[in-house]
């Protein structure tokens, strides 16, 4: 959705507002209007609540930084003045190579779509990347895999990352087909809400068209893959909150190029569940996994339980997050970030 598309009517419920939302609310904020931020930009804000869409005022000293699309908030009716953000109920976001905080990326998701496709894009170690962040968010993820109408099969490229995570719900298709929304379905039911990530040129915009039914005038633009390296040129150049058919939404974003982990203990945790299982059992209770004795995780690789190449990864990323996620030091009152390690 776009500052300049009409105004349209929506109940609360039908934006995603919900019960956690709704306990936040003291007698102080009966006067004031929710609304669900649908655009963030530099100096401005734009947000939807049941009436339609309306472009917000900060108050004074305030930074769009701060807020995510997605977000809830408190908006004083008559001067448009954003008075409060509601908590949320997901957020997901991510560390730049030197930033001061994370990048906000969307919140109050309750799926996201981790896009790529079924060409030489297909990264597993990428999509750990994403899973470990997703994970982290409080959403639920889906791999979806693109392009599956230009490959002969789409199945070998499914199994390269059905197994990335327990439970984890894979689904190939064409993004540029209508069979695309029936595909999704069981996730974009009235009233809830998804994200659309990966690298560029996986068919985001594409799909995205197909699931909002947008008429050519209003349609998402779509870059081609780089047939050298199966890279794709970003068309999508900022976050928006869009309406689909069905009454769910959906938050498009721009390609990631690089994507660094951190503030995600939680989210490996659970990515590399077999791994987190078979902690406990090693000797030494700061076992790193990787030369000492009684490792209960090196004996799971000796006797063929666990591929080494995922332990390899698992380290990879679990020292990239030690390193990258600050830790509070200094004076009470006075506390500033540290860093245990080279950020990579």
């Amino acid at each position: 959705m776009t500052d300049s598309e009409p105004d349209a009517s929506h109940s609360l419920s039908s934006l995603g507002w919900s019960a956690f939302f709704e306990d936040q609310i003291a007698a102080d904020d009966a006067h004031l209007d929710r609304m669900r931020i649908t655009s963030v930009h530099r100096s401005r804000l734009s947000a939807l609540s049941p009436s339609g869409q309306v472009r917000l005022d900060l108050p004074p000293k305030a930074s769009t930084a701060d807020y995510a699309v997605g977000d809830w908030v408190l908006v004083e009716g008559q001067t448009q003045l954003c008075i409060r953000r509601l908590d949320r109920m997901s957020v997901l976001q991510r560390r730049t190579e030197g930033g001061r905080g994370p990048q906000l990326i969307a919140a109050n998701l309750d799926t996201l779509f981790i896009v790529s496709s079924c060409n030489d894009d297909l990264n597993p170690a990428r999509l750990e990347r994403y899973l470990a962040l997703a994970n982290q968010s409080g959403a639920n993820p889906v791999i979806i895999l693109t392009k599956a109408d230009q490959v002969p099969d789409s199945e070998p490229y499914r199994q390269q990352v059905v197994g990335l995570q327990r439970g984890l719900e894979v689904v190939a298709l064409n993004a540029k087909s209508p069979d695309a929304a029936k595909a999704l379905a069981p996730w974009l039911v009235a009233g809830q809400t998804v994200a659309l990530v990966g690298s560029s040129g996986v068919g985001k915009s594409s799909l995205l068209n197909i699931l909002a039914s947008n008429p050519p005038e209003r349609e998402q633009a779509t870059g081609s893959i780089r047939e050298g390296d199966a890279k794709g040129r970003h068309t999508t150049t900022s976050r928006s909150l869009h309406a689909i058919e069905g009454g769910a939404w959906v938050i498009d974003t721009p390609g990631m190029r690089s994507l660094h982990v951190s503030d995600a203990s939680a989210g490996l945790e659970q990515l590399f569940a077999e791994i987190t299982e078979l902690a406990p059992q090693c000797r030494f209770r700061d076992c790193t996994h990787a030369h000492e004795p009684g490792c209960a995780v090196l004996a799971a690789v000796e006797t063929g339980m666990l591929d080494p190449a995922r332990l390899e990864r698992w380290r990879k990323l679990n020292e990239e997050n030690l390193a990258s996620t600050p830790v509070l030091t200094g004076q009470h009152g006075k506390k500033i970030p540290k860093y245990s390690g080279k950020r990579r």
